[in-house]
């Protein structure tokens, strides 16, 4: 998945540049608005000959052309790819002209890092759903989660799990090989309220182990020790215990 970071500002362009690559996400940085306009549409073009998705991360205060001109040019010549505008002007009247010049999201600095994935991922989300909405099956294996009626199966039999088991299953199924912490799991399935020291994490990752695991071989939900949990999409492969 790729994200482009268009933002002039050195300090916060790293931080996001650095932090998204580590999240595994592929990223590439432009530091004004015109060439911002140039990779943006580069972006788009490549993500519809790829049939893949992406997301622009668009800050407003520019050199060269404000993020409100890039936003609404690109709306114009019909890129689809979605926006998420950064910005410290968080007054009412600038996020509805954002929201209105053609951006799916807006995020008012300084911002939570956790809240940034977060929304990323929605609107990730959303474009899947708008460009492949024939396609809503979720595979891992021979477990199967069918998103439109939420049942879950193995090996054509069914499954049955709570709904806070089938919302975990479905944020592992949604990023396989990706390492998940905790806090991003807390955050997705049971919300921002919630204490983050609980163990409730590690409760339900076990019980849902418990449901979806094959017979004698290893579990799909792999422990990351300090950091999470990971899915992988072949248990075959990892190591029995792991």
């Amino acid at each position: 998945m790729h994200i482009l970071v268009v933002e002039d500002d050195t300090r916060v362009a790293d931080f996001l540049e650095r932090g998204l690559k580590a999240e595994g996400y592929k990223v590439r940085v432009a530091r004004d608005g015109v060439s911002g306009l140039e990779a943006a549409r580069d972006l788009d073009a490549m993500l519809r000959e790829l049939d893949q998705r992406g997301v622009i991360l668009l800050d407003l205060m520019l050199p060269k052309m404000t993020g409100m001109e890039v936003c609404q040019t690109l709306r114009a010549s019909g890129v689809l790819t979605p926006v998420l505008m950064l910005t410290a002007l968080g007054a009412v009247d600038d996020r509805v002209t954002g929201l209105r010049t053609g951006a799916d999201d807006y995020l008012v600095k300084p911002f939570s890092f956790e809240e940034l994935l977060a929304r990323i991922e929605a609107l990730l989300r959303r474009s899947r759903d708008q460009r492949a909405p024939a396609n809503r099956t979720l595979k891992a294996g021979n477990v199967e989660l069918d998103r439109t009626t939420m049942r879950v199966s193995r090996d054509g039999e069914e499954v049955v799990l709570t709904a806070r088991e089938l919302a975990l299953l479905e944020l592992f199924l949604s990023s396989p090989g990706r390492v998940l912490s905790r806090e991003r799991i807390l955050s997705n399935v049971w919300g921002v309220d919630e204490d983050p020291l609980t163990n409730v994490v590690d409760v339900y990752v076990r019980r849902l182990r418990a449901k979806i695991d094959p017979p004698l071989a290893s579990s799909f939900i792999t422990t990351v020790r300090g950091l999470g949990y990971r899915l992988e999409p072949d248990p075959a492969k990892v190591p029995i215990g792991a």
